[in-house]
């Protein structure tokens, strides 16, 4: 046996037994794990819904880069719900053509085993994981953001600004002493510094 059915047997070996990760148990391919796959010509549709939004669907056959090894992975018949987040680049080429690059994220909601009619998980709990999985990724994105601060007019306006009545009140207060005094000085530099009894 050579080096190669060795690792093809040790993954298939491997692929149903329990790892845990951070904590938690789960079966499948390890954390850290890659596959390559080719995509044939599927079909894209999309609809623009809003100025910055459209909503699309796409279908098409995957094949695997290469062959799994013997025995490993899932039976024929298996499904899976994935939620992906995702940038997709474009360049625009000629009138028709563009390139598209994708790279993201997925996140798996739900399987069907091969020969069952239920998913794993129902409509609901795939509902609560997934605001689960957007809300770390707000989290996350919120967390990376630098502070932005606010103008210093801005800042100078906000402290101007009447708190309270009683703020207001004792502001008032404190200007309409500070004319009488300011009057006050003028008539006394008016008199020559003599004041009037």
């Amino acid at each position: 046996m050579n080096k190669k059915q060795i690792l093809e047997q040790d993954a298939a070996k491997t692929y149903n037994q329990f790892k845990v990760f951070e904590g938690k148990k789960y079966t499948g391919m390890r954390v850290g794990g890659r596959h390559k796959w080719y995509y044939e010509k599927g079909e894209w549709k999309e609809t623009k819904v809003a100025p910055d939004r459209w909503e699309f669907s796409y279908a098409v056959p995957k094949r695997r880069a290469g062959h799994a090894p013997a025995g490993s992975g899932v039976p024929v018949g298996t499904e899976y719900h994935w939620y992906i987040l995702a940038h997709q680049n474009v360049r625009k080429l000629d009138a028709n053509t563009y390139t598209t690059a994708l790279t993201g994220l997925k996140y798996k909601l739900a399987h069907k085993r091969a020969g069952k009619d239920t998913w794993s998980a129902s409509d609901q709990a795939q509902r609560r994981h997934l605001i689960k999985i957007l809300q770390e990724m707000i989290d996350d994105l919120t967390a990376d953001m630098p502070v932005e601060k606010a103008p210093a007019s801005a800042l100078a306006k906000a402290e101007r600004a009447p708190k309270t009545r009683l703020t207001q009140r004792k502001r008032s207060a404190a200007r309409a002493n500070a004319r009488k005094g300011a009057s006050g000085r003028r008539r006394l530099v008016a008199s020559g510094g003599r004041s009037r009894r």
